[in-house]
């Protein structure tokens, strides 16, 4: 019996590489996208001119953040001052997958 099993397995073994040698290679397209590529590279942190501060920012700037709408906004409004722009989720005010794209974007002054 485990001859048999080896057997089989050699033989599926030597008939993978055998297929896995004369299956061409994707070709490579010969077009170039449509849209060309950035040249400058996105740069993760903000300047802090450009940041919105949760603690002062009235509810159309909020809005400007991506995710956050009419009710988020309010939310936020209603829960501060914030120590830390990571209360947003640790408070539950947003969800922690909206707070990943946005911390980049915003902070929290103190008074």
């Amino acid at each position: 019996m485990l001859k048999t099993l080896l057997a089989a397995a050699a033989i599926s073994l030597a008939a993978s590489v055998a297929i896995a040698q004369t299956t061409p290679a994707p070709s490579t397209p010969t077009t170039r996208p449509a849209t060309p590529m950035p040249t400058t590279p996105v740069n993760p942190t903000a300047p802090a001119a450009n940041l919105i501060d949760i603690n002062s920012a009235s509810r159309a700037e909020l809005m400007t953040l991506p995710g956050i709408g009419e009710a988020r906004a309010d939310a936020i409004i209603r829960g501060r001052p914030y120590r830390g722009k990571d209360e947003l989720p640790r408070k539950n005010v947003i969800p922690q997958g909206v707070y990943d794209n946005i911390q980049a974007r915003i902070i929290a002054r103190q008074r």
